[in-house]
């Protein structure tokens, strides 16, 4: 969508690489929260003096500059500075840095930060080591009313909240299903897979009978949510604060590595990025199905790949044969508010917008929203819309919120550096998954004793 500011609105555009996180319903805790610097206390918190109809800045990636474009449209006398960033995407750690650099200069905070990270709250929190009060606002201190939050799916701000404390609101759900096409599964004679062992048995059989055809791709780093937190495997935990745990030789662990060497040995997994030109190209026809978050919907099948209404389906997330149904989980983003700010009522209106409005959240989001009642909306418009096959789909994607495997945790760190370091040039270079375990999860607790976890 392109950009039409309102005749007041200054847009900056600061253009930085980038491209999709993390999870564990599990309710952070044991962090210290922000100090306190200023006067006025309104919000719950010591803020600086607020100043009347001031612009506000706001940081996101390209994917949520619709946001931006439908708040503007929503609110024109609110003048906004648009800045656009990589969205902290591949666990980059940009916003934190980006950050830590204003603290420094002690002036230029932006007023709201989307991240597509769900770790974020871990630092922005906590005091600067200079002192400064942590960046993030409590939002549930005073700023935003308790009948808004309420609003929000059950558990879904569990990644944002310290110590009962809301820093920051969840943009979507990005729980897994599995989706497929039904135009290529009747045109070969096939079933929807509903297991691990399924899935891996149906990609041998599409190599040997219909080369060129696919079932997804490990090109991207988000894809250890997919498969690793989907499939239960204990390969980054924190079971408490502060403390590490992977287990990359668990059985799962094990397994899920073996299938997935499998399918890029015979050619039905491939290795080129979902947003990439050259996967749209190449495959935009062959995709005949794929394990993948509901965001999937409006990114990559109504997006990247095109794919007409009446073709694809979503079933139930895979599970193993002996096991129950886990979903994984891939992202959804946060919205944070700065405790810098000079515009607080701004920023609430922003925020509250954001993640409930239907002008964005319904009419111009590719994912699942986290505030229940434009997800329903949002599923209602899927379905008027007549893209999914299966008249079911809504249940299947309500449903598999709920699963989410709560053995995948959020820590201070993103797993997505350590698969991005160790196992995606190592698989490039011709290597095994299963080979690359032992040095995938040494790199795991390296970075753990880094951020000064302890490994258990």
């Amino acid at each position: 969508m392109s950009q039409q500011p309102s005749a007041r609105s200054r847009i900056t555009r600061l253009l930085s690489a980038g491209a999709v996180v993390a999870v564990g319903a599990l309710v952070l805790s044991g962090c210290s929260a922000g100090g306190e610097s200023g006067g006025d206390d309104t919000y719950g918190f010591s803020a600086p003096a607020q100043v009347a109809d001031s612009p506000i800045t706001v940081w996101v990636d390209a994917s949520r500059e619709p946001a931006v474009t439908a708040f503007q449209e929503a609110y024109p006398d609110i003048e906004v500075n648009l800045e656009t960033y990589d969205g902290n995407a591949g666990g980059s750690g940009s916003f934190q840095s980006k950050i830590s650099l204003i603290d420094q200069a002690g002036e230029g905070w932006p007023d709201v930060v989307f991240s597509t990270q769900q770790n974020d709250a871990i630092w922005a929190s906590k005091d600067t080591p200079n002192g400064e009060a942590g960046f993030a606002a409590p939002l549930n201190k005073g700023l935003i009313e308790q009948d808004f939050l309420d609003g929000f799916a059950a558990g879904s701000l569990d990644y944002g909240t310290i110590d009962g404390t809301v820093y920051a609101l969840r943009n979507d759900l990005a729980q897994t299903v599995f989706y497929y096409n039904q135009k290529l599964l009747d045109e070969f004679g096939y079933e929807v897979p509903t297991t691990w062992e399924e899935y891996a048995a149906l990609g041998d059989k599409l190599a040997a009978e219909h080369p060129g055809y696919i079932l997804g791709s490990m090109g991207d780093s988000f894809m250890t949510y997919i498969y690793y937190g989907g499939s239960e495997s204990p390969v980054f935990q924190s079971p408490e604060a502060g403390v590490f745990h992977s287990d990359t030789a668990d059985e799962h662990s094990v397994e899920i590595s073996k299938i997935i060497d499998g399918m890029l040995a015979n050619g039905t997994l491939v290795q080129d990025s979902f947003f990439s030109a050259e996967f749209a190209e190449k495959y935009s026809d062959k995709l005949v199905g794929v394990p993948g978050p509901v965001w999937y919907t409006g990114a990559i099948f109504q997006g990247g790949l095109a794919t007409p209404a009446g073709e694809v389906g979503v079933a139930a997330p895979l599970k193993w044969e002996d096991g129950e149904v886990a979903a994984g989980n891939v992202g959804g983003g946060m919205w944070y508010a700065s405790r810098h700010s000079t515009n607080l009522e701004a920023v609430k209106t922003f925020l509250e917008f954001v993640t409930s409005a239907d002008e964005f959240q319904v009419e111009a989001s590719s994912g699942y929203p986290a505030y229940s009642s434009a997800a329903e909306k949002w599923l209602a418009k899927q379905a008027e819309a007549g893209y999914f096959v299966n008249d079911d789909f809504e249940a299947i994607m309500s449903d598999a919120a709920g699963q989410v495997w709560s053995g995948w945790n959020v820590t201070a760190w993103s797993p997505e550096t350590a698969w991005a370091k160790v196992v995606i040039p190592g698989i490039a270079a011709g290597e095994t998954i299963e080979s690359l375990l032992p040095a995938w999860q040494t790199e795991l607790e390296n970075e753990a004793t880094v951020n000064g976890y302890s490994v258990e």
